[in-house]
């Protein structure tokens, strides 16, 4: 019996799923400057060590002070302290490290990039390219949004290829863009923004009161050790050195983290990121996003955390049919004329002028080449050259020819080929003028000729 072969969209599917299936995930393929932990479930940032020593400075005073000066109190003063003070230093500082896991390890509220950028809008001025007038592209630097009521400048970022939600910023540590952007902290060795800024919070606050806590217990302790002894307050320090360091590590610290603490709670009365708040001063102008101080506190720490945009974990799906638009004459960059570079990755800087100048270069060398010009197969016209092809410029109803390169474009976004009556009709006089080239070489070179 003779079995038909399978249906050929079955076996394209087939193979789009066992290719999805083998492709890398998201967290494989991530551009930012990120690391993952735990096959993507942790994301952290690139200076991610700092984390540990973080960590130590939590965890080692505190040990000590378990060792040798809560132990103290349990052993000499157990009716009146004992183990409740041991316990809640335990307890407290698992809860201060918990807090500093779930804000450097999880996404902080990344913006997913763009593979393409946006469509352009603004036609500005012509360019002739073979003896056309093609109108420029240029995508707006900055675009305003209304945010209750105000208007508010969003602006477009070159690296990821959108523009920035209201509130994001591009960290040049991370290389990424962050919602809400706050700061980098580099104690947590991750970016401060929309999904994590709570957590934060949290943990600068809760290491400021475990250094209270501390801080205290100590004064205590060397005052136990003055009322058992009858003796001076000096002499009661020098019976527990451990307790001196202590106090002065404590109070050290304390005007760190809680100096942080009460800043941000002014930024969050008044619905600010330190982002903001050093670069625009609010205070010298309107704040587009403060709604009163208890609306404020409520969209901080009681409303819901926004699901991450990204699935790390998921497979990079793949982009099917992409083929290169055109990039020579008919859209420009909005940085067009300024320096290229990604200037918050603190690159060298490549003029657009520069580019241009090598591409134009490139073009002439191979409009000197008489390679992939025409392919006429059974009297008809084949395949095109990849340099001549049409770009379709909507505006209004005209439709405007241009060359193309073949080169892959950052900016292109994929479309099919079409060779216009025009194009055609170049094609053509160039394979003639080639032919008839070929055929006055022939003649000077035959026998008979010499």
């Amino acid at each position: 019996m003779h079995v038909g072969p399978p249906a050929r969209g079955s076996d394209l599917g087939a193979a789009g799923m066992a290719a999805d299936a083998e492709g890398p995930r998201v967290y494989e393929a991530w551009k930012g400057s990120n690391i993952f932990f735990l096959q993507g479930r942790f994301i952290f940032g690139p200076d991610v060590r700092s984390l540990f020593l973080t960590i130590f400075l939590i965890v080692a005073p505190v040990s000590v002070f378990c060792v040798l000066v809560a132990r103290k109190l349990m052993d000499d003063f157990s009716n009146t302290l004992g183990v409740p003070v041991m316990v809640v230093a335990v307890v407290f500082t698992l809860y201060d490290l918990t807090l500093l896991l779930l804000t450097s390890g999880r996404d902080p509220g990344i913006v997913p990039r763009n593979a393409h950028p946006p469509e352009p809008e603004i036609y500005e001025g012509n360019n002739e390219v073979g003896g056309v007038q093609t109108p420029q592209l240029r995508l707006p630097r900055t675009k305003d949004v209304n945010v209750n009521g105000m208007n508010v400048k969003v602006k477009y970022c070159d690296t990821c290829m959108l523009y920035r939600p209201p509130r994001c910023s591009h960290c040049s540590i991370c290389n990424n863009c962050v919602e809400r952007f706050d700061h980098h902290c580099p104690w947590v060795g991750q970016c401060i923004g929309l999904r994590n800024y709570r957590f934060f919070y949290m943990f600068v606050f809760s290491t400021t009161l475990l250094c209270l806590y501390v801080f205290g217990f100590c004064w205590v302790c060397i005052v136990k050790i003055k009322n058992a002894e009858q003796i001076s307050i000096w002499r009661a320090m020098t019976k527990t050195p451990a307790s001196i360091v202590l106090i002065i590590y404590t109070f050290i610290s304390v005007w760190f983290v809680g100096g942080l603490s009460i800043f941000h709670l002014y930024l969050m009365s008044t619905n600010q990121t330190t982002y903001e708040n050093f670069r625009y001063r609010y205070d010298r102008r309107a704040n587009p996003y403060n709604r009163g101080v208890v609306e404020n506190f409520k969209e901080i720490f009681f409303t819901s955390i926004a699901p991450s945009k990204n699935k790390f974990r998921a497979r990079v799906p793949q982009e099917q049919g992409f083929q290169p638009r055109s990039s020579g004459g008919g859209f420009m960059s909005p940085n067009m004329g300024k320096a290229v570079g990604d200037i918050e990755m603190g690159r060298k800087p490549v003029t657009w002028d520069e580019l241009r100048a090598v591409t134009q270069v490139g073009d002439l060398e191979e409009g000197l080449s008489n390679r992939n010009i025409v392919d006429d197969k059974d009297g008809e016209l084949g395949e095109v050259s990849p340099d001549l092809s049409r770009e379709v410029l909507a505006s209004g109803s005209v439709e405007v020819e241009a060359t193309t390169h073949h080169r892959l474009s950052s900016w292109g976004r994929g479309r099919s080929w079409e060779t216009t009556p025009e194009v055609q009709a170049v094609a053509a006089a160039v394979g003639e003028t080639s032919r008839m080239g070929s055929g006055s070489g022939s003649s000077i070179m035959a026998p008979g000729n010499l």
